[in-house]
């Protein structure tokens, strides 16, 4: 949300003539099309902001002519995409474009440009690989596979994510689309396999005894910003980079390129990169010079090369080169769980993602800039020119088998309450002439019965779980544990407990004891060694919090508003919002939509951020009319997204979202 509460579109699923996509090979006219592909087309701008406005929208719409409208802006990376009619000449084109970039506010104005994917596949009944071999995966693998806490995102054509040997490496957000309609980031027909081609080579299921070996087994998001044509416009690439950034990935993978410079295309990479992604890029197929955004500073420009170490007679080179891999005849997967073969420097680029998200499973919390020196540093020199190799081929073994300069692992979170998180044993023992003893405890982590390895003082074993009908070790709804049971005789039951004890009632203390780790201790002492809080003085202090604690819901409320337009017709027309939570202690929220009377609008959530729709939704509000409201309780961690869906009529809306905290 911007500062001034009018909800940002995070994405229109309508994109209103935002322009047919294009493959990355050096395309650099504009091109805007009808969502549908047919009649005349109409000229996009993309114009940049400066980031002190605070209504990238509202400041671009009160600076065009009459005839120019807003049909998309990203408040995140400061751009709107401005759409001028096509009965407008180019003279007029020119004019405004000249008057809006003497607008002190506007930083740049340049076309929405259309740009491509960079490979072509061919053969797929190849059955042996090179390309992980080339750059010493075996060693590597040796120490790591990939971890799934590494997250590598592909800003690409659309991913089968469901094939067999991609699924397993598979984020459970799967991604998100920016071209097109729809939220489901899936190829939407057979010759769309860019994607899945990409995806395959840096997170390919390896080890499973399925299909290829890709790089490496870290999870992926599939971000669709090119069209099954391998085309998207510098819009929906620079959304897709901006939203990679936002979930938090650490590897973006862009496949993709033009031969002249964006504006918008740099901002996008650069907000990534400050947050902390390491992008990299293929440096194009065209045999001259590196494309964008491999250009940019911020991305790792990668070559391709043959399996012979040569460079592939179709790569770009130049100063840019940082890094080069295996690009011709890569095997990877395709659709409809096949495999196939693949030349292009868009095979070389996943490569080298790959392995760097290795390098991130052996390094946790190593930043990008390290990253990215450590891969130079590492790479294996194979007799190139600098301009064609950059600091040569990645490696990696070298990579993940040498420690970064000056890494530090870092170290676990120091537990509260003296806690040390390791497991305990925890006995529950009787005297020899006490007949049946009950007790019961509870504890924050993990239970198991288990074999004391020792016998009581009257030579009885102590063994969990031997009186099934009473012994029990169970978890209970809010994430805790609860033990109990009956023992006696001279005879005890134990438990191996992971976590602190917060609890412990014996029903014959008399004839009773309990001992930690072999140790008789009383059950307040054994609550304290591990960690665990008194419940009945945490019942107390919890009394004498709701006391002291006299707020309300609703004692604090943000309210934001946004207001659009919205077609129906035989799709319908939709327009979505992101909204972050912002009151101290939030407990509710509600939505109201207020619409054209002589139209059908419906209201879609999401709680979780995902993307809403028709199909997927955590709550809805439908009807005949266009007036609609969902109300929902918070805990705090939720992030709402939101979908109006015209389904028929026409007209303009109001949303309006109230946040009510404590």
């Amino acid at each position: 949300m911007p500062s001034d509460g009018t909800p940002t579109p995070d994405r229109r699923s309508v994109l209103k003539a935002a322009g047919a996509l294009g493959a990355f090979f050096g395309s650099s006219g504009v091109t805007a099309a009808d969502s549908d592909g047919s009649g005349s087309q109409a000229t996009e701008l993309l114009i940049g902001v400066s980031p002190d406005v605070p209504d990238v929208e509202r400041t671009v719409q009160s600076s065009l002519p009459g005839d120019g409208r807003v049909v998309h802006s990203n408040e995140t990376i400061h751009y709107a995409t401005v759409e001028l009619p096509s009965s407008v000449p180019e003279e007029a084109t020119e004019r405004i474009t000249d008057a809006l970039d003497s607008i002190d506010q506007i930083e740049y104005v340049e076309e929405n440009a259309t740009l491509e994917a960079l490979a072509t596949p061919n053969d797929p009944y190849y059955s042996s690989q090179h390309a992980p071999q080339q750059v010493n995966c075996g060693d590597a693998w040796a120490e790591t596979l990939g971890d799934q806490d590494v997250t590598i995102s592909i800003v690409d054509t659309g991913t089968a994510y469901d094939h067999e040997n991609l699924a397993e490496n598979v984020d459970d957000r799967i991604g998100d689309v920016f071209v097109g309609r729809g939220s489901d980031p899936s190829p939407v027909s057979s010759s769309e396999d860019h994607g899945t081609i990409v995806s395959g080579i840096a997170v390919g299921g390896t080890g499973n005894g399925t299909g290829h070996a890709g790089v490496s087994n870290c999870s992926m998001l599939s971000a669709r910003a090119l069209d099954e044509s391998g085309r998207g416009s510098l819009a929906d690439i620079a959304d897709a980079i901006q939203w990679s950034a936002d979930q938090g990935v650490d590897i973006i993978n862009l496949s993709l390129g033009s031969s002249s410079h964006w504006q918008t295309l740099r901002n996008a990479c650069q907000y990534a990169y400050d947050q902390g992604c390491l992008l990299v890029a293929a440096a194009g197929n065209a045999g001259g010079s590196v494309v964008y955004p491999a250009v940019y500073d911020s991305v790792i420009a990668v070559a391709a090369l043959d399996s012979h170490d040569r460079l592939a007679s179709f790569s770009n080179r130049g100063s840019e080169i940082e890094l080069a891999a295996p690009g011709t005849q890569v095997i990877s997967s395709t659709l409809g769980d096949r495999y196939t073969r693949a030349s292009g420097t868009s095979m070389a680029a996943p490569v080298v993602a790959g392995v760097a998200g290795l390098v991130l499973s052996a390094y946790p919390g190593l930043g990008n800039e390290s990253l990215r020196e450590h891969l130079r540093q590492t790479a294996t020199d194979v007799g190139l020119s600098s301009r064609t190799q950059g600091y040569g081929r990645v490696d990696a073994d070298a990579a993940v088998n040498t420690v970064p300069d000056g890494y530090e692992p870092e170290e676990p979170d120091e537990p509260d309450n003296d806690e040390t998180g390791d497991d305990h044993l925890l006995a529950f023992v009787t005297d020899s002439d006490a007949s049946l003893a009950s007790y019961e405890f509870t504890a924050d982590g993990p239970l198991e019965f288990a074999d004391a390895p020792y016998e009581s003082p009257s030579g009885g074993s102590i063994e969990g779980g031997t009186f099934s009908a009473e012994d029990f070790a169970e978890e209970n709804d809010d994430g805790t544990w609860t033990g109990g049971g009956t023992t006696g005789g001279g005879h005890g039951d134990a438990f191996r407990v992971d976590g602190a004890v917060t609890a412990i009632e014996l029903d014959e203390p008399d004839v009773t004891w309990v001992e930690l780790d072999g140790e008789e201790m009383s059950p307040a002492e054994i609550i304290d060694e591990t960690g665990g809080e008194d419940d009945d003085r945490n019942d107390e202090d919890e009394d004498q919090d709701d006391e002291d604690d006299s707020s309300e819901c609703g004692d604090e409320t943000v309210t934001a508003r946004a207001d659009g337009s919205l077609s129906g017709g035989w799709w319908g027309g939709t327009d979505s919002y992101t909204y972050s939570l912002r009151t101290a202690d939030p407990c509710s929220a509600t939505i109201t939509l207020e619409g054209p009377a002589d139209a059908a609008f419906d209201l879609y959530l999401t709680l979780d951020g995902s993307s809403p729709s028709r199909w997927s939704y955590d709550e809805s509000s439908t009807g005949s009319g266009s007036d609609e409201e969902i109300t929902v309780d918070l805990s705090g961690d939720e992030q709402l997204r939101f979908q109006i869906h015209a389904n028929d009529g026409s007209g303009e809306y109001v949303a309006t979202l109230e946040e009510r905290g404590r």
